[in-house]
């Protein structure tokens, strides 16, 4: 492990440097903690508990990130606008429309894929990303929040979940309105079970616009020590009893569960 112009680089066994030697807010690349290594499970796990994750393009190094300030969503701030609370009442009345969850993690991980991130032309979502957090799906640690209707994926989002702790990742939209209903759904899936933390990682205005707020890193990761030593929830399974936490009661007919 050695630097180069303030950036350390690792190898597949070293361990991620502490958070602490990120480049600072007068780099090229602030928050940037180190370059390198293999994007596995493994180094996966280790970084998400310690706040940190791989964010790259093709051609590059994997580069490993921890920003500050970070970008967080307290579940309880969450912002349901008068349009999506009424997007969301019509959905739930609607029999045809369900959320799943896990249902289709690979799908939902591949469409994130395509979409740019917010002020970048292309994808951040690499081929090896792909393959590193399908896999940590099979292991239990990516979750998928989907949309759908009329049995067909209208959009959704995926992300990681570690003790208490929630790491949103990508989402996107193949009907108007579909990932914001998927984030309402993982946002009533927390305050169900006491999680009270998503990680942005980065600003967004959409998220702004959503409740999502900039916090110091060494918030942050308090935050992220107490949640990891929490009991997992059980079940990642949606119930729609769960959208009373948003103050929507759901109405008429059950809805229907889903294989998992």
């Amino acid at each position: 492990m050695g630097t180069m112009h303030e950036l350390t680089w690792i190898d597949d066994t070293a361990p991620l440097p502490a958070t602490r030697r990120a480049l600072g807010p007068a780099s090229d690349a602030p928050g940037l903690l180190c370059a390198g290594g293999r994007l596995d499970t493994r180094r996966l796990e280790e970084a998400y508990r310690r706040g940190v994750f791989p964010w790259y393009g093709n051609g590059q190094p994997v580069l490993w990130w921890t920003p500050d300030p970070r970008m967080v969503l307290p579940v309880g701030e969450f912002k349901v606008s008068r349009s999506l609370a009424k997007t969301l009442r019509r959905f739930i009345a609607d029999a045809d429309c369900e959320i799943r969850v896990d249902h289709d993690a690979y799908r939902v991980i591949g469409a994130c894929a395509q979409v740019p991130r917010e002020g970048q032309a292309g994808t951040w979502i690499v081929p090896a990303m792909v393959r590193a957090y399908s896999e940590w799906h099979d292991e239990g640690r990516v979750h998928s929040f989907e949309t759908w209707v009329d049995g067909r994926l209208a959009g959704g989002l995926y992300g990681v979940g570690i003790g208490r702790m929630f790491f949103g990742e990508s989402m996107f939209s193949w009907r108007t309105d579909a990932s914001k209903i998927a984030l309402a759904a993982l946002v009533a899936f927390c305050r169900t079970h006491g999680i009270g933390l998503i990680d942005c990682q980065q600003h967004t205005g959409h998220l702004a616009s959503l409740g999502a707020r900039e916090v110091a890193r060494a918030a942050f990761e308090r935050h992220l020590a107490a949640a990891l030593a929490e009991t997992p929830p059980r079940r990642w399974t949606y119930d729609r009893a769960m959208w009373a936490q948003l103050g929507l009661e759901p109405r008429g007919a059950p809805e229907r569960t889903a294989a998992p």
